[in-house]
């Protein structure tokens, strides 16, 4: 998983992210989305996703 983020231009609007465990019947997921778009989000495996000291 690719932990380099890009800068969005300052034009963008603000967002309010968010992320949550999804405690489905099959698997646990991990989703982030933004709250202030339609369709804006993105979910993954619990255990793939990247903890914070990998983002140091």
């Amino acid at each position: 998983m690719s932990t380099r983020a890009t800068r969005l231009p300052d034009v963008v609007r603000e967002s309010e992210v968010m992320a949550a465990v999804d405690e489905g019947e099959r698997c646990t997921r991990y989703v982030i989305a933004d709250v202030a778009t339609d369709d804006a989000w993105l979910s993954m495996p619990e255990g793939e996703a990247a903890s914070l000291t990998e983002w140091r």
